[in-house]
């Protein structure tokens, strides 16, 4: 009788996830408060709050700075930071922490106590507005892409007002995090969020300029808005620690495909098992808490797939709550015995996972520039908002591809359930016939989308809208906002959204330059308007398509149109600090020249990390599981075959298959060699000569010895593979 080799028992797994569902559903679960209402933005501090506790002086002069960003004013701050105390003692805090977006990619906090000892040998409680305004984390450790010695230890971060504090809560205790900027000793900006600001304020400049020709005088101030939509995994934690790839690099480095995948569709928005929806209510219930207004949860294409997403916020408020999203989903999977999971592509043949970035920009007045209404064709004002923006993402595709470059998401775009790199816009039927008439000499008419007959009498005509979706496009106008499809999901949407900010802006200053130039030649704001969009519409043509961006024709067809096509990070991201970028963020001053440069470096040294990582892993768990099971099986079907012998037994199916696995076995063998010399080469002293090592030498040699083992998983007894495999992973909830 053979020994079971088996590390895991995926039994046993879901008998851990009933007791654990149960558990909850038992305790906490039946506790909670779900009345939204009530419970929507208890653990964060409002603008309502602050007016209720402030002094009517100190909350007028804090509410032009929230509201009209105005200047703060630096007396505010003591007032503000006694309230803000209180406030988050009242909700059991103890410490507070300037919460801040490094270039990580992630968040990183410092927590300091309110306990200030006094003269009694007692303590007391104290947080000035000082405290408020700056902090002073440790900065020698966190990526700074050459732009400080590592010795030089000293960063500041500093309170961004217009972002909400809020509690995080732990069973034994809460924290006030304050959502703050990061920069060095030098005042060079360390993060995602300061160009972020920055280039709010760049558009809103240029936008409020533009609007005054419009008759907009009474609007104070122009935001971009933001709303993503996050895809994610979820799988059971047993099979998560078993996976030491899943555990060091996010995704699968080996897995053969299971018979049933996503090829039935019958995922997608499917009922949510009890499971799964007991854990999206507890996450949507601590993202109400903490203000974050989450709208929308369903099944995704591929199993064990899911996706949330939230209304639209101003893009920096948004920008936190994503982050603020992605931390939550983590925490509470956990406490459903779950992990998610946030790669890219953490399965291989299955569709990735993006975070759809919708894009708009709105007014002090309440009104969205990028709605067309009931008759865009009329609709100068939008129009023209329309095509700046077009604008602007045409003339800098490269940079806004780069934004959303890394090793994760090469691994999606271009597949089935992502856009292709090749930047291009899709505008619907309606808008591409306004288009074409304006560059015909002007705008008549815009089509109608009329009523759909379901033919069934007693359903409704429903309204149908003038234009279809187009899931290939990576940036598309989706009825009152733009589509950017092609962030992956892991990433943050700050650095897209400032590169759409500052874009847009660039390109409202030179059509409001046209804008001027035009009406000084007769005064009329329409006719002005008419040419400047005609030739504004004749230049973008080329970035315009309606159709299927997966076809061969169309990468033929973007070629001649001279579209960029930047398959891989390291197409993409010279684009970060190429001449027209630094010209673009230094007049509206996003980044510097210095800036942007150590970002390439700091980008470029993450995408090598994660692939030698990546190496690392899959060559350790060729040697230390995949070998030594492999190598099990075969003694027992040798075994077995000299037991034939004395038996008299015909055993040549046996020797068959002993010769089929040894020769797999030998491949393997043969390949984790070759992995592991080019790995152990690193291509050269630089870090973009090791990147590209490793993408054009090493990634190769991983992919070699995973198609092997993948093949061995099909042949090696199941009790004797020491992974989870795909099956269990995706359909084990």
């Amino acid at each position: 009788m053979s020994t079971t080799y088996r590390r895991f028992d995926a039994l046993e797994a879901v008998r851990k996830a009933e007791k654990t569902l149960i558990a909850r559903n038992g305790t906490d679960s039946s506790k909670l408060n779900m009345n939204v209402a009530e419970i929507f933005g208890e653990n964060c501090l409002s603008i309502d709050t602050l007016k209720e506790r402030l002094p009517k002086s100190v909350w007028k002069v804090l509410k032009k700075t929230i509201r009209d960003n105005e200047p703060l004013e630096p007396n505010v701050a003591d007032a503000v930071a006694v309230v803000m105390k209180e406030w988050a003692s009242e909700k059991g805090a103890t410490h507070y922490t300037h919460w801040f977006q490094p270039l990580t990619g992630a968040t990183a906090e410092k927590h300091d106590s309110f306990i200030t000892p006094n003269q009694g040998g007692g303590a007391i409680t104290q947080f000035s507005g000082e405290d408020l305004l700056r902090g002073e984390p440790d900065a020698s450790s966190f990526p700074s892409g050459g732009l400080r010695p590592t010795f030089e230890a000293r960063g500041y971060t500093a309170w961004d007002p217009t972002s909400p504090a809020f509690i995080i809560e732990n069973g034994n205790g809460s924290t006030l995090c304050i959502p703050t900027v990061f920069a060095s000793w030098k005042g060079q900006s360390l993060d995602f969020k300061t160009p972020l600001l920055r280039s709010t304020e760049a558009l809103n400049q240029q936008a409020l300029r533009a609007l005054k020709l419009f008759g907009q005088e009474d609007v104070t101030w122009v935001n971009s808005t933001g709303g993503y939509e996050q895809e994610y995994f979820l799988i059971d934690q047993e099979f998560f620690y078993r996976r030491p790839d899943l555990m060091t690099s996010g995704r699968t480095l080996f897995g053969a495909q299971p018979p049933k995948g996503q090829e039935l569709d019958d995922h997608y928005f499917g009922s949510i098992p009890d499971r799964i929806l007991s854990f999206m209510l507890e996450a949507e219930r601590e993202l109400y808490r903490v203000g974050v207004p989450v709208k929308t949860r369903h099944n995704e294409v591929a199993p064990s797939q899911f996706e949330i997403a939230p209304v639209f916020e101003k893009a920096n408020v948004a920008a936190d709550h994503q982050q603020l999203t992605m931390i939550t989903l983590k925490k509470v999977a956990r406490k459903y015995g779950l992990v998610c999971l946030l790669h890219e592509k953490p399965f291989a043949g299955l569709n990735g996972s993006g975070k759809h970035l919708n894009w708009s920009m709105t007014t002090s007045k309440g009104g969205n520039l990028l709605e067309p209404g009931d008759s865009p064709h009329a609709n100068m004002q939008f129009l023209f908002f329309f095509a700046a923006t077009l604008k602007g993402v045409h003339n800098h595709q490269g940079l806004l591809r780069a934004s959303i470059a890394s090793a994760g998401n090469d691994h999606r775009l271009g597949a089935n359930e992502a856009p292709p790199a090749i930047l291009s816009a899709y505008i619907g039927e309606q808008l591409e016939d306004i288009v074409s008439q304006m560059k015909n000499g002007g705008a008549t008419s815009s089509k109608d989308g009329g009523l759909l007959g379901l033919g069934i009498p007693v359903l409704p005509n429903i309204p149908k809208h003038a234009g279809d979706r187009n899931r290939t496009s990576p940036f598309a106008f989706t009825g009152n906002k733009f589509e950017f499809r092609a962030v992956g999901s892991e990433q943050t949407v700050s650095f897209p959204s400032a590169i759409l900010n500052v874009t847009a802006a660039e390109a409202i200053e030179a059509m409001t330059d046209r804008l001027e130039e035009e009406l000084g030649k007769n005064g009329d704001l329409e006719k002005a308007l008419k040419v400047v969009l005609k030739e504004t519409f004749e230049e973008i043509d080329p970035f315009l398509f309606n159709g299927d961006g997966y076809s061969d024709e169309w990468q033929k067809e973007a070629k001649k149109r001279g579209l960029l096509n930047l398959k891989t990070t390291l197409d993409a991201l010279p684009y970060i600090a190429s001449e027209s970028t630094i010209k673009l963020f230094e007049k509206y001053n996003v980044l510097s020249e210095l800036e942007l440069e150590s970002r390439l470096e700091i980008y470029l040294e993450q995408y090598f990390i994660k692939l030698n990582i990546e190496a690392e892993t899959t060559e350790d768990i060729a040697r230390t599981m995949v070998i030594p099971a492999t190598i099990r099986y075969l003694n027992e079907i040798l075994a077995v075959s000299d037991r034939g012998k004395t038996t008299g037994l015909d055993i040549s199916t046996t020797n068959v298959l002993a010769k089929e696995v040894n020769a797999l076995l030998s491949d393997l063998i043969k390949e984790v060699e070759k992995l592991g010399k080019v790995n152990a080469d690193l291509g050269g002293d630089t870090i973009p000569e090791k990147a590209k090592h490793l993408a054009e030498v090493v990634l190769p040699e991983m992919n070699k010895v995973r198609v092997i083992s993948d093949k061995l998983e099909k042949v090696i007894a199941d009790d004797y593979w020491p992974l989870p495999s795909y099956r269990e992973m995706l359909f084990v909830k």
